[in-house]
């Protein structure tokens, strides 16, 4: 037999041999039903046992009926109660464990064990994770165990690809004769071979107009056409390639570990944490892990999805008072509103020009004011107060009598300004009343306009100037010396000599001309002079929205300044233990606060006080002893003390 012959049918025997191996082998997993298995994480569960095991030996809690009572580390042995430092076992094997959702999120921890059995160096495990949330079910990053000889291979099958894609040339002209194209220029076109060292540009209309061709023709002539074919064919195969050698990419999307295995000399544990945000009425979250054995590309085994692993979470967001909060509200029959325009009259002038400066934008600002109050349907407008204020150039008798007459002036104004407005409103709103078929006209009210002098404007003006930028801070302080004259026509008399003064008068003073507008009104159909009512506090139900969906920071905002049994929950459900417990104890005690207080205390580390609370809380709530099993702080207590087991 030939040599060739021989180690074809050797390399088929050995192949044949592995083949049956790893069919014994899952044959053997599948009948003895080897599989990887979920458990709770055991760091958690010896950081618990130790948290258990680490109060005092005793504390005393009273009871109204049966007085003090002494609790001390215990379990329930034979119907007695008998001090002891052992722990029921059952805590490792439990298929369940109370989380609690703090500040929106809740941290699952939870292991990934692999039996030796499961394990080959020729094979890659893949383990899902499936979280199972409400009526969703979410898949969670992969884990991958691999044997040393598979990643073996898959880095053999990157090697493979990495020599393809090195036989494809990126540099086109490694596929010229640049020789002979060389030569070529230097006989037949001397004139652009001497650019040869030069980097001056050629164009290819030049480059044409020595030997009849272009450059690329050129070029063309001495490619090796047959080796540029034979690239792009390798450029075009690169997928197909990569499919050939890479069967089984190493990816890490979607992977939460990969890791490689050399030695299989026992079980194989991965810590799993995943966090996830709370939602409403969330109350456990179960998670189940399944997996698929893998040679090669070849798909050898699917794992049964294991039991459940479940995780009951508390909140304290259950707690929630849901009652609607009112807030008074008094309303006041009367109201008032004001508005301020600049109008500008002539020098000693009172009467009103719109056509003056900036006059009729101002004077069509009021006039739209008082409309719009007019068409407001709450309130009916009484009168408006027009006070008229001067500038102090002048004597304080005569600007007292000017600004009199000029408020007097804008008042006769509007009053025909708004004579005009009734008689166009009666003309355009005429309507058919539906009962009788009469002819009515809109109820447009008489307004009382009431002028008022304000006199000299020294208030205005002390304002202005504090804010001007382009006096000087001394020129500003010799202004303040000048209001120390009390008799306002010698202070006005001795500031004429300052040297600011000219731009004050010229700048500042126009701006003390206004016309302040009061307008008075009362609610419409409204007779007493105040009414109470209440209506719903919107601030302290949004707060109360946030808190049953867990959104503790914008509940915290809403809820902050009412410090009730939500603002507690807020506080609790943040860790802000101290200001949570500040508002409980100023609270009247109830169930609820009691139950509150006590999982401040354990945190804390006063077990007396925490126990105590919790009794108190279950003796008038009974739900509560059920309700303990699902808070840590809580169930701690109840596994160390033995608490609600008699």
């Amino acid at each position: 037999m030939k040599a060739g012959v021989q180690l074809a049918l050797a390399v088929t025997a050995t192949l044949a041999i592995a083949a049956c191996g790893a069919s014994r082998k899952i044959d053997r997993i599948r009948t003895q039903e080897v599989a990887a298995t979920i458990a709770l994480s055991r760091n958690e569960r010896d950081e618990e046992r130790s948290i258990i095991s680490s109060g005092r030996d005793s504390i005393m809690v009273h009871d109204d009926e049966l007085g003090d009572l002494y609790l001390m580390h215990a379990v329930q042995d034979n119907g007695e109660m008998v001090v002891t430092d052992v722990l029921d076992a059952a805590v490792i094997t439990a298929r369940f464990r109370n989380v609690a959702e703090r500040n929106g999120k809740v941290f699952l921890r939870f292991e990934i064990i692999v039996p030796q059995g499961m394990q080959d160096r020729k094979w890659q495990l893949r383990f899902y994770p499936d979280l199972y949330v409400m009526e969703d079910s979410i898949r969670l990053e992969s884990v991958i165990v691999t044997g040393a000889d598979y990643r073996k291979a898959q880095l053999r099958g990157y090697q493979q690809y990495e020599r393809f894609l090195s036989t494809i040339i990126s540099d086109t002209t490694r596929f010229i004769d640049l020789r002979n194209l060389e030569i070529f220029i230097q006989r037949n076109i001397p004139e652009v071979y001497k650019y040869k060292n030069d980097t001056s540009y050629v164009s290819d209309e030049e480059f044409r107009s020595y030997y009849g061709v272009t450059e690329q023709e050129a070029i063309d002539h001495y490619t090796n056409g047959f080796a540029v074919h034979m690239n792009q064919r390798r450029i075009a195969m690169r997928d197909r390639m990569y499919a050939r050698y890479v069967k089984v990419p190493i990816s890490m999307e979607g992977v939460r570990l990969d890791t490689v295995l050399q030695n299989m000399d026992g079980d194989f544990v991965y810590q799993y944490t995943q966090v996830i945000n709370s939602r409403p009425k969330l109350r456990k979250v179960d998670v189940v892990l399944s997996g698929d054995i893998y040679e090669s590309d070849n798909k050898l085994y699917s794992m049964t999805p294991t039991p459940p692993l479940t995780f009951y979470i508390s909140s304290l967001s259950a707690f929630t008072d849901t009652d609607e909060r009112f807030l008074t509200r008094v309303i006041e029959r009367r109201a008032a509103a004001n508005m301020a325009c600049y109008v500008d009259f002539g020098l000693g002038k009172f009467k009103v020009d719109p056509s003056l400066g900036n006059n009729a934008t101002e004077l069509g600002r009021i006039k739209s004011g008082i409309v719009e109050i007019l068409q407001n349907d709450s309130f009916d407008l009484d009168s408006i107060v027009i006070s008229a204020s001067a500038s102090p150039d002048g004597s304080v008798k005569s600007n007292l009598v000017l600004s009199q007459k000029r408020a007097a002036a804008v008042a006769a104004y509007f009053e025909n300004e708004m004579a005009h407005y009734r008689d166009s409103v009666n003309n355009d709103a005429v309507f058919i009343n539906a009962d009788d078929d009469t002819r009515q006209q809109a109820d447009i009210p008489q307004i009382r306009f009431i002028s008022r002098s304000n006199g000299e404007n020294w208030d205005m003006l002390s304002y202005l100037v504090d804010l001007d930028s382009l006096m000087s801070s001394q020129q500003k302080r010799d202004y303040m010396d000048y209001l120390e004259f009390s008799n306002l026509d010698e202070r006005e008399k001795r500031m004429q000599r300052a040297a600011f003064y000219s731009y004050m008068k010229e700048t500042l003073y126009p701006r003390l001309r206004t016309v302040r507008f009061d307008f008075y009104m009362h609610r419409r159909g409204m007779i007493k002079d105040t009414l109470h009512t209440t209506e719903l506090d919107t601030v302290y139900m949004r707060g109360v929205k946030a808190l049953q969906e867990r959104n503790y920071e914008e509940a915290l905002s809403c809820l902050r300044d009412y410090r009730d049994v939500n603002t507690a929950i807020a506080f609790i459900s943040l860790d802000y233990n101290a200001s949570a417990m500040a508002i409980l104890q100023e609270m009247e005690r109830s169930p609820q606060v009691d139950y509150m207080m006590a999982i401040l205390y354990a945190r804390k580390g006063d077990d007396q006080k925490a126990v105590q609370c919790y009794l108190d809380a279950c003796k008038e709530e009974p739900s509560f002893v059920f309700r303990g099993n699902l808070d840590p702080e809580i169930y701690i207590l109840k596994q160390r003390y033995g608490l609600n087991e008699q």
